[in-house]
C-alpha cells in the first residue's frame, strides 16, 4: 500500500495498523492513496467499511465525474488537468464522518498543493475541518486546468505563426492532437460543472456544510464555468487555425501552379517556332541560311516572343504585383 496519512498537518507514510489505530481512537485524518492494491482494498473494506461498489470504482479508474451519497460517506470522482500532456487526471474522494480518503494514480501535483495550503493554514472554518479539507482538495484539483489552458493558448498562437510562415503536415497532426485533448477535457468538465452546480445550489447536500462553506463551493462552480467557456473558445480557435493551415497550403499550391503555367505558356510559342523552322522542307533548307536568318529567326523572334508574353503577364497582374 502506497500513500500517506495526514493528521493535524503532519504527513506520515500510510500503514494498515496506523490507520486502524486512528479509526479506533476517532482521530480525524486524511488518507491519500496512490492506487488501490490488495492491502489498500482490504483497508477500505474492512477497516473503513466503505461500500463495495465505491471501492470497486476506486480500484478501476476511468470513471465519469460524479457524486454518490451512501449511508456513512459521500463519494466523489473529480478530474483535473496534467500540464505536460494536456490530458486529465482522475481523483476519487471519500468524505466520511471524521476522515477523508483520496485515491489517485501516479504523482498528483494538486495533492502537493493541498499540503502547501494546509501548511499556510488557509481554511474556511475550524468548525467543519473535513468540509474545509474537501474544498481545498477539490479547489486545488480544479485550478490545475488554468495553467494547462494558458499553455495551450500559447501553443496555439505559436502554431498559428509557424503556419503563416511555413505550413507542414506535422503542424496539422499537432492541431488534431490538441483538439482531441480539448474534447476530452470538455467531456469531464461539463459533468463536473453540473455536479458542482447541484452542490452549490443545495440540491446535493454534504454533512456539516455551512453557509460560509457553500460560498467557497460556489466559487469552484464559477471556476468550472470559466474553464468550460475557455475550452469552447480554444476549440473554436483551433478550428480557425486548422482552416488557416488548409488555406495557406492551398494558396501556396495556387502560386506554384501559376508559376508553372506561366513557364509552360512561355515555352509553348517557342516550341512552335523551333518546330516550324526545324521542318526539312526544301524551301526552308534552301533559303533560310546564313548568320542573318539565324539571328532573326533563330534568336530574335524567340526573344521577342518571350518579352511580349512577359509584358502581357505583367500588365494583367499575373506576375510582378502578386507575391509568391
Amino acid at each position: 500500500m502506497e500513500g500517506t496519512v495526514t493528521v493535524g498537518g503532519l504527513r506520515t507514510p500510510a500503514t494498515t495498523a496506523g490507520v486502524t489505530e486512528l479509526v479506533t481512537s476517532g482521530t480525524p485524518f486524511w488518507l491519500d492513496l496512490e492506487g488501490v492494491d490488495a492491502e489498500a482494498s482490504a483497508l477500505l473494506d474492512d477497516t473503513l467499511h466503505l461500500h463495495p461498489l465505491a471501492v470497486e470504482d476506486a480500484e478501476h479508474f476511468g470513471q465519469r465525474p460524479k457524486i454518490d451519497e451512501f449511508d456513512e460517506f459521500t463519494y466523489f470522482v473529480v478530474h483535473g488537468a496534467v500540464m505536460d500532456t494536456f490530458a486529465t487526471s482522475e481523483l476519487h474522494v471519500f468524505l466520511m464522518a471524521h476522515s477523508i480518503v483520496t485515491v489517485h494514480h501516479d504523482e498528483c501535483p494538486a495533492i502537493e498543493e493541498v499540503h502547501r495550503r494546509i501548511q499556510r493554514r488557509r481554511t474556511i472554518s475550524d468548525s467543519s475541518p473535513r468540509v474545509t479539507l474537501l474544498y481545498v482538495i477539490l479547489d486545488s484539483l480544479i485550478d490545475t486546468y488554468f495553467p494547462v489552458l494558458s499553455a495551450l493558448d500559447d501553443r496555439i498562437d505559436q502554431l498559428e505563426d509557424e503556419i503563416l510562415r511555413q505550413p507542414t503536415e506535422e503542424q496539422l497532426g499537432t492541431l488534431f492532437e490538441m483538439k482531441r485533448s480539448l474534447i476530452n477535457m470538455r467531456k469531464v468538465v461539463t459533468p463536473q460543472r453540473d455536479m458542482f452546480a447541484a452542490l452549490a445550489s443545495g440540491v446535493s447536500e454534504l454533512p456539516d456544510m455551512t453557509d460560509e462553506a457553500q460560498r467557497y463551493f460556489r466559487d469552484i462552480y464559477d471556476h468550472l464555468i470559466r474553464i468550460a467557456d475557455m475550452i469552447d473558445g480554444y476549440r473554436d480557435l483551433l478550428t480557425g487555425v486548422m482552416d488557416t493551415h488548409v488555406s495557406t497550403v492551398s494558396n501556396r499550391l495556387n502560386v506554384v501552379m501559376k508559376q508553372l503555367t506561366i513557364i509552360a505558356t512561355i515555352f509553348l510559342p517557342l516550341s512552335y517556332l523551333t518546330g516550324f523552322f526545324g521542318q526539312n522542307f526544301s524551301f526552308l533548307v534552301g533559303h533560310v541560311t546564313g548568320r542573318g536568318p539565324f539571328l532573326v529567326f533563330g534568336i530574335a523572334i524567340e526573344v521577342a516572343t518571350v518579352l511580349v508574353l512577359l509584358y502581357f503577364f505583367r500588365k494583367r497582374g499575373w506576375i510582378g504585383r502578386v507575391s509568391s
